[in-house]
């Protein structure tokens, strides 16, 4: 695993809002994420996440067109709940120290895992921001995207707004079926050119939760599969949205409250106790 990063690689993160690394994974390590992967999806069965009865391509609340939406992506969520093999990969420390570093915190908790992906032809994934939908506010949070197939121009690779974590907030603007809803709040945006990330099998991406991002169609008759994470820095609290946590511990929590539950969202990098 390629997990050194370079000052000009952080500097470069905080500037745009995102970061490729290619080759993140060797041949050997992606064939585990692959195996691991697959087989936890399998074993969901179409199950979007624990603790809630929401199938994938359902109306899960976010969206209320379910038929458009469901041919997206197949989204399933934390799956390191739910396998071995995934909690392994995602518990990590090497890749908490990574996104600690990028985020410039001490200490990161994975907020959930998800993986993403784009049947033969497939829609695109709108313009969206990620922060806003998740339970706690903080303009650091961040993710990590690793490809499973190689992700082209042809088959939906993602696409940034370099810079754009600069300008947006924490207002939801949701996702939609137009690529361009996002710049009706964000029209400073608009005339700023996209970069592509196209990516080999076993590269990476890390982007800020508040970094305008997108995908494009999938214009193949093959896959395009991604495993994902997002971080949660330490010493987030509460904001009152429940998000992907489940029902009964979200009774338990009121605005404010630490997210500090490691069952939930497990501490996966320390600097004070780190190893790597």
């Amino acid at each position: 695993m390629k997990y050194d990063l370079s000052e000009g690689q952080v500097l470069s993160y905080r500037e745009n809002g995102f970061i490729v690394i290619e080759d993140f994974l060797s041949a050997e390590e992606l064939e585990d994420w692959r195996k691991a992967v697959m087989e936890a999806t399998g074993e969901r069965a179409g199950k979007k996440m624990p603790g809630k009865d929401v199938k994938t391509g359902d109306d899960d609340g976010i969206n209320a067109d379910a038929g458009y939406f469901g041919k997206v992506f197949d989204q399933l969520i934390n799956l390191w709940q739910t396998n071995e093999g995934v909690k392994g990969l995602m518990l990590d420390e090497r890749i908490g120290k990574m996104a600690a570093r990028l985020a410039g915190v001490s200490g990161v908790r994975i907020w959930h895992d998800q993986a993403l992906f784009k049947r033969p032809w497939a829609n695109p994934t709108a313009w969206h921001l990620d922060t806003p939908f998740w339970s706690f506010s903080d303009c650091t949070a961040l993710s990590i995207w690793v490809a499973l197939d190689d992700a082209t121009l042809e088959n939906g690779c993602l696409y940034f707004i370099p810079g754009s974590c600069q300008v947006t907030t924490f207002r939801n603007s949701g996702i939609g079926k137009n690529m361009d809803g996002i710049f009706e709040i964000y029209p400073e945006l608009a005339g700023i050119a996209s970069v592509a990330a196209p990516m080999k099998a076993g590269s990476c991406s890390f982007h800020n939760g508040l970094t305008v991002h997108g995908a494009g169609a999938n214009m193949t008759n093959g896959y395009r599969r991604a495993m994902t994470c997002a971080f949660m820095p330490d010493g987030n609290v509460y904001n009152g949205q429940p998000n992907v946590l489940p029902d009964e511990y979200a009774k338990t929590l009121k605005s404010g409250d630490p997210l500090n539950n490691d069952a939930q969202n497990p501490l996966i990098y320390d600097s004070s106790t780190s190893r790597v």
